[in-house]
């Protein structure tokens, strides 16, 4: 995907790519569940259709993205569990109550290595967000994830800048104060990482083997892990936006096109 398409460009499918995206990254960050993601996603396209179909194109600035990510947190507010169903010493036991393990990856390819390895960041930097309570979570996301302004996250988010000020700081602090002496991102000298956790993770289920053909369609991103101390929550900022599902893609742009869209669970339309 080149800069043109990450930034706005409707393509073939009718979907501006910089809308679904955006949506699919703030769904999937809040559920740590892909499937989910994709069924709260489509019902803020959904939405986002009823009230104005051009908010979807995603090339009508930044005013009518605010508007698109406050529609979804809308929808993330009604759907979402209101306590974590994470726990950070959930976390502990999932990934680090085990000696390191490497015999699960011994006959894996470099580039199976590489996928799994940036599999294991992204679910647990993302299983680590899910961990807090859903404001602090919301208000973490679209401001460092998704990198938006103070103001312009408060807005998306329909609260005050006061408010969002006080999520975020309780956000950060749970956050850094969990990774700091624990993961290699952060630290070198901490315990935690992720080439000596692949083999855990995938026994566990965290993540799971890929198939050859999608690692094949992924771009190559060397793994590479942090050797130098940061800010825990600056590595949020390097982690790459998940793919959003084809078939949600497919989904949207065929509703757009003949206004027929599947109604939410339990309703026959909202």
């Amino acid at each position: 995907m080149n800069a043109d398409d990450r930034h706005g460009n409707p393509g073939s499918n009718g979907v501006g790519d910089r809308a679904i995206r955006r949506l699919y990254n703030l769904c999937f960050r809040m559920t740590l569940d892909a499937g989910e993601a994709a069924a709260l996603c489509y019902e803020a396209c959904r939405r986002a259709h009823r009230e104005r179909p051009a908010l979807l194109d995603g090339d009508g600035g930044d005013h009518e993205e605010l508007h698109l990510l406050r529609i979804a947190s809308a929808v993330l507010e009604e759907r979402i569990s209101p306590t974590p169903e994470v726990s950070f010493d959930l976390l502990d036991e999932t990934l680090r109550s085990e000696a390191t393990r490497t015999g699960e990856v011994a006959s894996i390819t470099d580039p199976e290595r590489e996928f799994l390895l940036w599999e294991l960041k992204q679910g647990c930097m993302t299983a680590v967000v899910n961990c807090l309570a859903p404001g602090e979570r919301i208000a973490f996301v679209v401001s460092v994830v998704l990198g938006l302004p103070e103001d312009a996250a408060s807005e998306a988010l329909g609260i005050r800048p006061s408010a969002l000020k006080v999520r975020l700081s309780r956000a950060r602090k749970k956050i850094g104060d969990y990774l700091a002496p624990r993961c290699g991102h952060v630290d070198p000298r901490n315990p935690c990482h992720c080439p000596s956790r692949i083999g855990v993770a995938l026994r566990k289920g965290f993540i799971a083997p890929p198939a050859r053909a999608e690692v094949a369609l992924r771009p190559h991103l060397p793994f590479e892990e942090g050797q130098r101390l940061r800010e825990a929550v600056e590595i949020y900022r390097d982690l790459p936006d998940p793919d959003p599902p084809a078939d949600l893609v497919r989904r949207v742009a065929e509703a757009r096109r003949t206004g027929a869209w599947d109604p939410p669970p339990g309703a026959s339309d909202m």
